[in-house]
């Protein structure tokens, strides 16, 4: 099954989890420092919520569609640059405590689009570290930081990826 993804930056993540637990009438299947996600079955979504700044307003962080394998993540990589899309493509990447495929692309408006799949779990060893190596965990610790590190890829691609993983 697949299912849209929402990944909202939150200024209070602990009321921003209560909240939405409400909401969907269902606990998060994920917390870490700074992350929630809800696997939502009716409807079918994926709800990422990523701890931002005090103060700061609730805002879209990007949105995505999570499919069930790394085939299906191939298959919409190779029908989005077939139709003339730019594509950046992340196989067995690091990102919001977990290991995944992925395909990135950007919408006319510069938002940033995800098909991707969760291939396992990742759990950092946070302590002491200031260069984790891992894409979208911050040396902080945080998740889906803004800061992600470059790689070669065309310009919309790339603007895909300044602000956003999971």
């Amino acid at each position: 099954m697949s299912r849209v993804q929402l990944v909202l930056r939150v200024a209070d993540l602990e009321a921003s989890v209560a909240f939405y637990s409400t909401w969907f009438d269902t606990a998060p299947a994920k917390r870490r420092p700074g992350y929630a996600n809800f696997a939502i079955t009716e409807p079918p979504l994926k709800l990422v919520i990523l701890e931002g700044q005090p103060g700061e307003e609730t805002r879209m962080d990007h949105p995505g569609v999570e499919v069930e394998s790394t085939d299906l993540v191939a298959t919409a990589s190779r029908r989005l640059a077939e139709a003339g899309l730019a594509t950046d493509v992340e196989d067995n990447t690091t990102c919001c405590y977990a290991v995944q495929d992925k395909v990135w692309v950007t919408g006319p408006g510069n938002e940033p689009w995800e098909v991707y799949t969760v291939t396992g779990d990742a759990r950092p060893a946070l302590e002491g570290k200031t260069d984790l190596g891992l894409s979208g965990v911050g040396s902080d610790g945080t998740c889906c930081t803004t800061n992600r590190a470059e790689t070669t890829q065309t310009a919309p691609a790339a603007a895909a990826k300044q602000s956003a993983c999971c």
